[in-house]
């Protein structure tokens, strides 16, 4: 039976590579990173030892490092457990919760007519190509050439020209024996009851294939020379083979290099992407000239939790992010969601690299802001809320649109953080203008911020050992005295530990003997650190710490705790500290920003921080809480 290529796409997007193959393997806990969906194993199509048979979610593929196999879903179950090819589908979408496609005539005829139609597409991207090569192309390339695309650039995306003739195009599929109605549905012409004789669809454009996800071209964008064109951009009618609220610009290159970037970053353009990627960023996909859709939007999440959206500069970016916004907003899930990257006012992804490098660009995906930052700005930019009917509008607003959320968990969560920033924000907004009057920002008014350019902290936070100072920290003693009680920690955490960066003084002493130890290979047991510890002279520095771990109980930090256990809890502890550390780093650069500069942007982003550290402050509760109460905790 022949399966629609579609229907398989969908399957494998659905169930993770790692479901089928789990079954089969056991993974390797120092080397997987399930949160990022990398796993590696033994592998089970050879024997070893040392696990070095990968496979990974995003791309759906596995291969071994050590005897070369390699596939997706439907090999792995014919190759290992002997499954005919229609029996591996039927398992994959028995996982997926997809019927099996009846047996379809009609269907399977209609698949060999799509195959048929994507030769048609190659031979009309490489007579584009030819195009642009050639004579009539040269004012093509010095447009090119303006834009900064270098011809490796040009080759690799396979830009083409479609010059400025009627039928120029239909002229030599017919000559290579390509039907009228083959070129037809390909949408590479304009025919119809009201054309007596069919033209060339693009004519005098720079054309940009576009590709499905195995990188076949099912369509063409073409920007205008012409500065008298209707339109400077237009894509492919919709055909068999394309559809463009489905596909994305860039995708299958995209989704090759997440795996080494992380994430997908979504751009309006074609030349943005194409800007961006010449420049080092690869992962990066556009929708095709119109609003992202609730298909592209899955497109998206299907290759990364936290897909980055970047719009332009300028008002028709910014209604971009808002629409946006509100498309992901009911759709968001514990970890689906996205963060926005704004650029500054005039300026484009593609300007933004050409005039001031790739660092620059960089620089913007870093300080990309979450979802609830997006819907709380929309709904308080520019806003004076100086009554209590406004007030009261502004808090009807945010619970209308956070009740759109599907998900219940989140929902809950985004009206907790919403009822927050409004109590906070109704706080400064009283402060500000008693005390210093109203923010600005680009010559308008906008009412918010702290009044002394610093952000109050509640009670409990400022006791927080997060924020306060003084005594030798509790989770910098558990994590030295972890260290020191089970030195296979050490190696399996060396690169961390290494940049580990301590406040406490003495404890970092502790940590540069630790290191010497290292260096000098006497760091492979507990009685050889101590050794070291010794001759160092701060035998009461690990002694103090030791105290002061046994004293809160923290178990598992200490010698006797079984290697599972104090693997699992000093993995969570150096968490935590450097989260704690990098809020610390940011929190005073928050503060001097918005002492110097009393703006909307710096006052969001010092909101930003404080809700970080009340989540943290939540999570060290419940871990300390959980290690005095537990039955386990009372061990020495």
């Amino acid at each position: 039976m022949r399966f629609p290529p579609a229907f398989l796409d969908e399957i494998r997007d659905r169930v993770p590579i790692s479901s089928v193959i789990a079954s089969r393997v056991s993974w390797d806990r120092k080397k997987t990173n399930a949160s990022k969906g990398d796993y590696w194993a033994c592998c089970p199509f050879h024997g070893e030892k040392s696990p070095s048979f990968h496979c990974e979610d995003r791309k759906g593929r596995y291969h071994c490092f050590g005897c070369g196999v390699s596939g997706d879903h439907f090999r792995f179950l014919t190759e290992l457990e002997g499954l005919s090819f229609p029996e591996a589908v039927e398992r994959v979408a028995g996982m997926a919760g997809v019927a099996m496609p009846a047996r379809d005539d009609q269907q399977e005829r209609r698949e060999q007519q799509r195959a048929s139609l994507t030769d048609v597409m190659e031979m009309a991207t490489r007579w584009f190509q030819e195009r642009l090569q050639g004579p009539e192309g040269a004012k093509a390339r010095a447009y090119l050439r303006d834009r900064g695309l270098t011809s490796v650039t040009q080759q690799t995306f396979r830009l083409g020209y479609a010059p400025e003739s009627r039928n120029a195009l239909k002229e030599f599929l017919a000559s290579k024996g390509i039907t009228k109605d083959q070129i037809e549905a390909c949408g590479l012409v304009r025919h119809g009851d009201d054309i007596a004789v069919s033209y060339d669809y693009f004519r005098d454009r720079i054309m940009f294939p576009i590709e499905d996800r195995q990188g076949r071209v099912i369509a063409f964008g073409g920007r205008a020379l012409s500065s008298d064109a209707l339109a400077k951009y237009m894509n492919s009618p919709d055909t068999e083979l394309f559809h463009k609220g489905n596909v994305l610009y860039n995708f299958a290159r995209a989704r090759k290099a997440q795996g080494r970037e992380g994430t997908i970053i979504a751009v309006e353009g074609y030349m943005d992407a194409i800007a961006l990627s010449q420049a080092g960023f690869e992962n990066v996909v556009a929708p095709l000239g119109t609003a992202l859709t609730e298909n592209q939007l899955e497109l998206l999440w299907r290759m990364t939790g936290e897909p980055v959206l970047c719009f332009d500069g300028d008002k028709a970016g910014l209604k971009a992010a808002w629409r946006a916004a509100d498309l992901a907003l009911p759709l968001v899930q514990a970890g689906k969601t996205v963060r926005f990257a704004l650029l500054a006012e005039g300026k484009d992804p593609d300007d933004l690299v050409r005039t001031e490098g790739p660092d620059a660009f960089s620089k913007v995906l870093s300080e990309a802001r979450p979802l609830a930052d997006l819907i709380w700005m929309r709904e308080t930019s520019g806003g004076v809320f100086d009554t209590p009917e406004k007030r009261a509008e502004l808090e009807k607003t945010l619970r209308e649109a956070t009740s759109r959320i599907k998900d219940e968990s989140v929902r809950f969560h985004y009206q907790q953080e919403m009822r927050e920033r409004v109590q906070v924000f109704f706080g400064s907004t009283r402060a500000a203008r008693g005390e210093r009057g109203d923010f600005r920002k680009g010559g308008q008014q906008w009412r918010g911020g702290p009044a002394d350019g610093r952000m109050a902290f509640s009670d409990s936070l400022t006791r927080s050992a997060l924020v306060k100072g003084g005594a030798m920290p509790i989770r910098e003693a558990a994590i030295m005295v972890a260290l020191i009680s089970h030195p296979t920690l050490i190696e399996e955490n060396y690169d961390l530990i290494e940049m580990l960066d301590l406040s406490n003084p003495r404890l970092v002493q502790l940590h540069a003997a630790l290191l010497d130890a290292l260096a000098h290979d006497a760091a492979g047991d507990r009685d050889s650190l101590l050794d070291v510890v010794r001759e160092a002279g701060l035998e009461p520095v690990w002694q103090e710490a030791t105290e002061l771990v046994r004293r809160v109980r923290d178990w598992t930090a200490l010698e006797d705790a079984a290697l599972d256990d104090a693997r699992d809890a000093f993995a969570q502890a150096l968490h935590l500290h450097r989260s704690q550390r990098t809020l610390h780093k940011e929190l005073k650069a928050a503060e001097i920003a918005l002492a110097s500069e009393s703006t909307e942007e710096n006052f969001m982003r010092l909101l930003d921080i404080q809700s970080q550290f009340r989540d943290m402050q939540a999570t060290e509760a419940l871990i300390e809480g959980f290690g005095v109460q537990s039955g386990r905790a009372g061990r020495n």
